[in-house]
């Protein structure tokens, strides 16, 4: 398919960072400050998914969906307390699942990961 477009291909780890199909955008790995607060961490993240939609003229606002991985599931409010000051009342469809990380680090280093699905009209 011809309207399939594909950005930060990653070919050592067989992955694309960002895909463009039709008015969709797939993002994938948004992580950022690893090794900070959670509360730094999901922040990090969604600067990292900032700065990739950017290169597809989108923002956080044109986000529809995202599936968040946490190291502890009891971080859920910490990261809901950030999405509450990001997103301002316009909140994607959301999925959270508790997972561990195999990233250099360790249980100090990455602590959220969030994949995500955005809009273009």
């Amino acid at each position: 398919m011809s309207d399939i477009n594909r950005l930060d291909v990653n070919e050592e780890y067989a992955y694309s960072g960002i895909v463009e199909a039709g008015n969709f955008v797939f993002l994938s790995f948004c992580v950022g400050n690893v090794g900070g607060s959670i509360e730094e961490q999901v922040n990090g993240a969604l600067d990292d998914m900032e700065r990739r939609l950017a290169k597809v003229n989108l923002t956080l606002h044109n986000v529809v969906k995202m599936d968040v991985l946490l190291r502890d599931a009891w971080n859920i409010p910490a990261m809901e307390k950030v999405f509450k000051e990001r997103f301002m009342g316009k909140y994607p469809a959301r999925k959270t699942i508790q997972t561990d990380f195999a990233h250099v680090g360790g249980s100090d280093g990455l602590h959220v990961q969030i994949d995500a699905i955005a809009y273009s009209s």
